[in-house]
């Protein structure tokens, strides 16, 4: 997720009312664009429409975030822990955030396996992106 790395998806489910998924989607970027050594963005959805709809489809809204920081692990904590506040302001609200194949779903009042679920995403998703361990004895 750094420097080159894979930029993360951020999906805002909002069951079906495209409105209401921009909107929260909007705010989402506005919370996380404040954060200093993140990078976020909307996707280009440019093409995707079919004649006679205005915008993207239901459910292709959606977000890229990646860092400026040297190391994935610090700067995926603080995304993953910002997206979680983000949730936390109203119950309701899910991101689903994607990385390569892999994805996790993140609400707004995450119970204990959920939390575990989320710690078990960031460990793969980070795993690639990480500095390379120093094999050599200091």
């Amino acid at each position: 997720m750094h420097n080159g790395g894979s930029p993360w998806t951020l999906t805002v489910p909002a069951g079906g009312d495209t409105l209401r998924q921009e909107r929260l989607t909007r705010d989402l970027h506005d919370s996380l664009r404040r954060t200093d050594d993140l990078v976020v963005g909307f996707h280009d959805t440019a093409g995707a429409t079919e004649p006679g709809r205005k915008g993207t489809g239901v459910g292709e809204a959606a977000l890229w975030a990646a860092t400026t920081a040297a190391v994935a692990r610090p700067a995926s904590q603080i995304l993953i822990t910002l997206i979680k506040e983000w949730c936390a302001k109203e119950r309701h609200r899910k991101v689903v955030v994607t990385v390569g194949d892999d994805s996790i779903e993140i609400t707004g009042r995450p119970d204990a396996a959920q939390e575990r679920l989320v710690r078990e995403f960031q460990d793969r998703a980070t795993g690639d992106d990480g500095p390379e361990p120093d094999d050599r004895a200091a």
